[in-house]
């Protein structure tokens, strides 16, 4: 039990019938509520592919934010992008991650998709 001012937090983590409790909405990981609950995120209706570096030891990452998709449908964007681009990657927290720099082939798939694309950056 973590005492945090007058508040006890006493969120259940494990659970030896179910296992992993998400922590949230005390389901089990596979029932969780919270994934379904999560909307797309507020966006402009532009997509932006950019370029970052920044905090990577100069390894150039392809950053794809503003996509209008909820969780599942990003995760499931990102690794066709991944597959074309014949990289590694991530999708989360609304943002697609392609390691390396493959902007102009993003920016030609995601404008066939009927989107919006925008390069931001440099």
């Amino acid at each position: 039990m973590a005492i945090t001012g007058n508040k006890q937090s006493r969120s259940l983590v494990y659970s030896t019938e179910t296992g992993r409790m998400c922590p949230t909405c005390s389901q089990p990981v596979a029932q969780c509520l919270c994934k379904t609950l999560k909307a797309a995120p507020a966006s402009d209706g532009v997509v932006r592919v950019s370029l970052e570096t920044k905090g990577r030891r100069g390894k150039g990452v392809t950053v794809i934010k503003g996509v209008p998709l909820d969780a599942a449908a990003l995760a499931d964007l990102g690794k066709q992008l991944k597959t074309v681009c014949g990289s590694g990657g991530t999708a989360k927290d609304g943002i697609i991650e392609i390691q390396g720099d493959h902007r102009e082939l993003v920016v030609q798939k995601l404008a066939a998709r009927g989107w919006v694309v925008k390069r931001a950056g440099g």
